[in-house]
């Protein structure tokens, strides 16, 4: 089973980059997504990602949770399909032949457009976010984290929530086949899966509590908030992070000089 925001150990190019160029590249990222309203550019910037993905040879492990992507992707467009009507309509979510309820919620260009902006935003941000994720270790990211001087307590906290987020995916599913070998058959479609919910999450909500109170005891035990912290090893800035930095500077800049220009 595929886990979710989980490092994955290569030796690849993305892997050897600093952290900190990483961190630039997510943020370079996010902000030209959110300020692009063009669908073609912000498809070309999903093209991009998953080519950078493809060199730094984690595009596998990039489109792992791709179904899930989709998923909330549509949900994206027929929200906003719903509450954002404008402009032409093209079509009706229920037929105009449904008897009462028929053509009740229309299609509009408007209200497509902007619900296709928002899926493309929101798989950019996905995919630049997963492949900083599973081309860092945890502990260079703890040591990125500390050098800007982010407090040590919400260090941990990212940290734990981001590993817990793989563990209780593991658990949640070996949990639903031990159901399954007991003879539970919440059914099949949409009313089967909500049966299944139930049985999954009380046990891993038991579970994830009683993880957490073992987790603290070993904070404990091993002396945090004790003083300053040693690493064994230091990631330092080499030629690729220096070439790689470069690269998205003058991406950057582009970009910005686009915006303005469309603007004048």
């Amino acid at each position: 089973m595929a886990e979710i925001l989980q490092y994955v150990h290569k030796d690849a190019f993305l892997h050897r980059l600093h952290p900190y160029t990483k961190i630039f590249f997510i943020i370079l990222v996010t902000v030209m997504a959110i300020i692009a309203t063009d669908i073609p550019f912000l498809i070309l910037m999903v093209i991009a990602l998953l080519a950078f993905a493809a060199y730094g040879n984690v595009l596998s492990e990039s489109l792992n949770q791709l179904k899930l992507i989709l998923v909330m992707s549509v949900i994206f467009i027929l929200i906003t399909v719903i509450t954002m009507p404008n402009g032409e309509t093209i079509g009706y979510v229920i037929p105009q032949g449904v008897p009462l309820v028929g053509g009740l919620i229309p299609i509009t260009v408007g209200g497509l457009m902007i619900g296709v902006v928002l899926t493309l935003r929101f798989m950019i941000l996905i995919f630049a976010f997963q492949l900083f994720l599973i081309s860092t270790q945890p502990r260079d990211i703890v040591h990125a984290m500390e050098k800007i001087r982010v407090p040590i307590d919400y260090i941990l906290m990212f940290i734990i929530a981001l590993r817990f987020i793989p563990t209780l995916q593991i658990e949640g599913q070996r949990i639903h086949e031990a159901q399954l070998a007991r003879g539970f058959n919440p059914g099949t479609g949409v009313l089967g899966k909500v049966r299944s919910v139930s049985p999954i999450v009380i046990p891993l909500v038991s579970n994830a509590l009683l993880r957490s109170n073992v987790l603290g005891l070993t904070i404990d035990m091993r002396g945090y908030r004790t003083g300053k912290r040693t690493h064994v090893r230091e990631r330092v800035f080499e030629k690729r992070d220096y070439a790689v930095m470069t690269v998205m500077v003058v991406a950057g800049c582009g970009f910005v000089a686009l915006v303005l220009a469309r603007m004048v």
